[in-house]
């Protein structure tokens, strides 16, 4: 028998293997979160850059480092945001170049627009090896800078939890698998190298059950 991974296994292993992978339900913001953080970024000068990042993670479950690690050249041609980025770093554990490529949604790309547009007034470098999201001593933006000020932004929003970054990861596949339902269409969107790593995004979030309660008769 043939795994979820396309590997040859023991009908019991596979079945164990997609069990222990549901069961472990990742920590995803729940929508009001969502728009709560993007209301508070949005709402700051000094909060959009990191709108921006968040916006661009919620678009295309891009990690942590994958983010950071983009150059305006990765993203622009011509002052205009692309509609497909090709991942110059990611997460090595799928070493095939051409999956890793994100398909950008209108939205996000209208907000990088605008970003182009914000550093150029701002005098940031727009060489196409410049770094596209900048810390304010005008380097790199590192990833604990990222964390600081995630962790500051869940705050002035109103959030109840703190998160990590790489929540925004999850989140943004959660909400992909309960559009479409389709795991093979998240698994693509999450550039996983076998469907068993895209599973945890099949579990039921409390918003689900939540929606199907409100359809009991009771």
């Amino acid at each position: 028998m043939y795994g979820l991974d396309g590997t040859n296994q023991h009908p019991g292993d596979a079945m164990t293997a997609y069990a222990d992978r549901i069961a472990r339900a990742p920590r995803t913001l729940s929508e009001r979160e969502q728009r709560a953080l993007l209301a508070a970024t949005g709402q700051h000068k000094d909060g959009f850059r990191d709108h921006v990042i968040y916006s661009l993670a919620l678009g295309t479950g891009l990690r942590e480092h994958e983010l950071l690690a983009l150059d305006v050249g990765n993203v622009f041609t011509d002052g205009r945001a692309r509609r497909r980025v090709q991942l110059r770093v990611f997460k090595r554990s799928n070493d095939d170049v051409a999956s890793q490529e994100v398909i950008l949604p209108d939205n996000v790309r209208a907000k990088l627009d605008k970003l182009y547009a914000w550093k150029r007034r701002a005098g940031q470098p727009l060489d196409d090896d410049a770094p596209l999201f900048m810390s304010r001593k005008g380097n790199r933006l590192s990833t604990r800078q990222a964390r600081y000020a995630f962790k500051r932004w869940q705050e002035r929003a109103g959030f109840d939890r703190t998160f990590n970054f790489h929540a925004l990861r999850h989140t943004a596949c959660t909400n992909l698998y309960r559009a479409s339902r389709d795991i093979r269409l998240t698994q693509r969107f999450a550039r996983h190298k076998t469907i068993t790593s895209t599973a945890i995004y099949t579990h039921p979030t409390d918003e689900d059950l939540i929606r199907s309660l409100q359809q009991l008769t009771c």
